[in-house]
């Protein structure tokens, strides 16, 4: 899965990788620790051609009455996408890119503390993670854009650290993904274009688990034997 992810990029680098006409750089302060819930930039096709907009982290189907009631789904499996009912309309026709730096995953280790990891591109630079975006609109009339990511299995050496991962989209499929047209075959083929060779995951502080922590120091790697809790202290007995 995707629960935590960073975004810190120059405005320029974002706006060139997008193609964006117009872009609004107060969208896009450094954030190191997004989390769900939190507003999120996603780049879609709008009515004047590609836009940048911010919209919860979070999906929400527009036939859902009660929000308080409706699980919080932060992401989509890519593999049953069009058979759930939650997803299945904005697969078709509302898809979206959400811009990313790279992503937070959580190793297992036996009965200890997960270890995480800071995983990103080898080459550096923003990626494209695959998401869907729905507008709720609530009896009161008001309205809000929620997104979520999706995800795919994970491949070597990848899933030593996690089974999943987000789907990534290539430069040249941008437009065929966020196209408004009901091209789902076509758009779910692309998923794994990018696979996990491109990405390398780096053992970072267990500061991460804390959403309040957000500051550049979260993605700075550490050696795994600093994040070992201390080890107890044998009890002598005495003779």
């Amino acid at each position: 899965m995707c629960g935590r992810f960073v975004l810190a990029m120059p405005a320029d680098a974002i706006k060139e990788l997008f193609n964006l006409a117009v872009f609004d750089e107060r969208l896009l302060p450094p954030r190191y620790n997004i989390a769900p819930t939190q507003p999120i930039v996603v780049i879609r096709q709008g009515f004047d051609g590609v836009e940048a907009v911010p919209v919860r982290w979070g999906f929400l189907p527009s036939w859902v009455k009660d929000t308080t009631r409706f699980p919080l789904l932060i992401n989509a499996r890519a593999e049953d996408i069009r058979e759930k009912p939650a997803f299945r309309n904005a697969i078709r026709r509302r898809r979206c890119l959400v811009p990313a730096s790279g992503f937070y995953e959580w190793q297992a280790r036996g009965k200890g503390p997960k270890q995480p990891y800071w995983i990103a591109p080898k080459a550096g630079g923003p990626v494209a993670f695959a998401g869907i975006w729905e507008t709720w609109i609530g009896a009161d009339g008001s309205e809000i854009d929620t997104a979520a990511i999706i995800t795919v299995a994970a491949e070597a050496p990848l899933d030593e650290v996690h089974h999943r991962r987000p789907a990534m989209i290539a430069p040249e499929n941008f437009a065929l993904w966020i196209s408004g047209e009901d091209m789902t075959d076509a758009a779910l083929s692309i998923l794994t274009d990018l696979g996990a060779e491109t990405l390398q995951a780096t053992p970072v502080s267990r500061r991460v688990n804390r959403v309040a922590d957000d500051d550049a120091g979260l993605i700075e790697p550490v050696s795994e034997e600093e994040e070992m809790p201390p080890a107890k202290p044998v009890q002598q007995r005495l003779l």
